[in-house]
């Protein structure tokens, strides 16, 4: 599946979802047969809750994050970007167009499937920094 249809298949499926107020049984077998495993990792991050939506107050500054199994990992939408190896080590590549925790984040946002969380702006920087570390 090349890098157009990915994102115009979720976007497709999430729309649908929104519109019906949840995923289907037909939504999850599409989004399962384009992405496999990294769908049901997704998923799996949705239904624990591990999308969170940081929002820096008084700025306004908006960070996504998705709690992984060794630790969080900063997301940023616009750019399709994730801090996480298999973005490193597969993306890059080009093997695939999403890691799960860019699937898991595009589907939280559009369902309103995440936690939101409200922080100072002094704190910024040093989750900023954080999440930037890169993984040993």
């Amino acid at each position: 599946m090349d890098i157009n249809s990915e994102d115009d298949l979720l976007n497709a499926v999430c729309k649908e979802a929104k519109a019906e107020g949840k995923l289907t049984g037909e939504n999850l077998t599409k989004l399962y047969e384009a992405f496999g495993q990294r769908f049901t990792k997704a998923f799996e991050a949705l239904k624990e809750n591990r999308v969170k939506k940081y929002i820096f107050k008084p700025s306004g500054k908006v960070v996504w994050i998705v709690v992984g199994k060794e630790r969080d990992y900063l997301i940023m939408p616009n750019a399709e970007f994730c801090t996480c190896d298999d973005f490193y080590f597969r993306v890059l590549d080009r093997e695939v167009h999403l890691c799960y925790h860019l699937i898991a984040q595009k589907i939280a946002k559009i369902l309103g499937w995440y936690e939101t969380i409200e922080s100072h702006d002094e704190l910024y920087e040093s989750l900023m920094a954080e999440w930037k570390k890169p993984t040993l």
